[in-house]
């Protein structure tokens, strides 16, 4: 890893300003939150969580970590699962209860004999602002790691801009785009990616509707930018090697909802299912606009996060009149779905300890994007373990072809490929279910996930190498 004033000199003469490159990424403001592109760099205040891994001693040796996530907006949640399944991973290697959230300040957890520093800065859902904040963390924070990213155009941007100019090393997530870790463009020995993305959602959810549902026609619709068309593609791929239709596809901005028509053009089009690529922005009303008229097809792909679910669910109950029942879900037509992670889908010890102390410590249960960056941290402190180092380039060597101990989906239950950097995990598929008693508080929906319909294991989750999707040759 290149020090510091190397990497001074080296965004110094590329002139990184942000509105010398503000057109390069065009899909990348469309959910930005309104203001300056300052650095984050503000703080709230420090946390510290310290505990012996297995010394008990106070630590020897520091890790700085610069962690980008959306802070505020309409999307801070995406933000908040992130950070929290992360602070959540390094505390059970401390064997601790994760800290309250830092905001846009500064964290210091202690796991055995090393000290983790994580300098938390807003993103603010936008490219030009996390670039900013990349920047400003590696020319004068020293960062010897960046970790984070929920939007896919912000972490190509910082990628390209930064991490590949820089050679400082990255963890990304939840950024879910598949193309991130299999274009060319981004994927390298620098970039590594623990959480989930759009392929095994599609090559998960995918297959089991091909293979297990009477499906055999599929309309496509995506959000017009990189995670919807990454969600499309590798759909696309996946249904018509199993040898289902695709009969049409169609991409809309961003909080599109004239639905009605669209919906129909699926219908006239023959289709029996129905897949949306989209996030929170616009996934509840095309589910209003499904739910409210009358079609013949089901609608699946991969199961969102509490906040659409709070807005499905509540779009099924007035829809469908409470109480919402399994047998109403079912007759809806919404489902199967593909779960990335919720915390109801594995059960084994660590995932056990993870949602009590998450639960606990945020006042919600582990949702989609938690178990990727638990596994994220966990996998940083086992590469700083197994490297003896701190330095950014070794933890980045000792994380090739790793297979992580601890994580939600059990132990081992995460491996880096060694010619993309992904990390394969398996998947599973479920269905939409009336959320219990038990969880009601701490989920906020009326519909969860239902216990899992099927489990696709990770060595069919990714693109393979071999693959004509796959254009990294690490």
């Amino acid at each position: 890893m290149q020090d510091t004033a190397t990497r001074r000199r080296v965004l110094g003469a590329l002139g990184v300003g942000v509105a010398g490159l503000g057109g390069c990424v065009g899909d990348d403001s469309s959910m930005t939150e309104p203001g300056n592109s300052n650095d984050g760099g503000s703080t709230d205040g420090g946390s510290t969580a310290t505990d012996g891994e297995s010394t008990g001693g106070g630590s020897s040796q520091t890790v700085t970590i610069g962690m980008l996530q959306p802070r505020s907006g309409d999307l801070k949640y995406y933000g908040d699962q992130a950070l929290w399944g992360f602070l959540s991973g390094l505390a059970y290697k401390a064997d601790a209860d994760p800290p309250s959230d830092p905001g846009t300040g500064e964290v210091t957890m202690t796991v055995g004999d090393t000290e983790y520093r994580l300098l938390v800065r807003d993103t603010e859902f936008s490219a030009d602002t996390a670039q900013t904040a990349a920047t400003n963390l590696v020319e004068n924070q020293d960062v010897d790691l960046l970790a984070g990213c929920t939007s896919s155009a912000v972490a190509s941007r910082v990628v390209t801009t930064v991490v590949n100019q820089a050679q400082v090393p990255i963890m990304l997530g939840p950024a879910a785009s598949a193309d991130i870790t299999s274009n060319s463009e981004t994927c390298s020995d620098l970039v590594y990616r623990s959480s989930e993305n759009t392929a095994m959602d599609a090559r998960s959810g995918g297959k089991y509707v091909a293979r297990e549902t009477d499906v055999s026609s599929v309309y496509l619709f995506g959000a017009d930018y990189s995670f919807g068309r990454a969600v499309v593609n590798n759909y696309r791929s996946v249904l018509e090697a199993e040898g289902v239709d695709i009969v049409g596809e169609r991409f809309v901005e961003q909080g599109y909802a004239e639905w009605d028509g669209l919906l129909e053009n699926a219908e006239q089009a023959g289709a029996e299912g129905v897949v949306g690529g989209f996030t929170v922005a616009t996934l509840p009303a095309m589910f209003n606009a499904f739910l409210s008229g009358d079609y013949s097809y089901r609608v699946f792909g991969g199961l969102a996060t509490r906040i659409t679910n709070s807005v499905v669910g509540g779009t099924m109950q007035s829809v469908l009149g409470e109480p919402l029942t399994d047998e109403k879900i079912q007759q809806s037509k919404l489902g199967p779905f593909t779960t990335r992670y919720h915390w109801n889908q594995y059960d084994n010890p660590i995932n056990d300890a993870f949602v009590e102390s998450y639960t606990g410590t945020y006042g919600v249960v582990p949702d989609l994007f938690t178990s990727g960056t638990f596994t994220a941290a966990s996998a940083i402190h086992q590469a700083v373990r197994e490297s003896g180092s701190t330095a950014g380039a070794d933890v980045a060597d000792a994380l090739k072809g790793m297979t992580v101990t601890d994580t939600p989906k059990g132990e081992g239950g995460y491996t880096f490929q060694e010619y993309n950097n992904q990390a394969r995990s398996a998947m599973t598929v479920a269905d939409l279910t009336p959320t219990t008693d038990e969880w009601a508080d701490n989920w906020g929906a009326a519909v969860m996930p239902s216990q899992p319909l099927a489990r696709i294991e990770q060595d069919e989750t990714t693109i393979p190498a071999d693959s004509d999707q796959m254009g990294c040759s690490l």
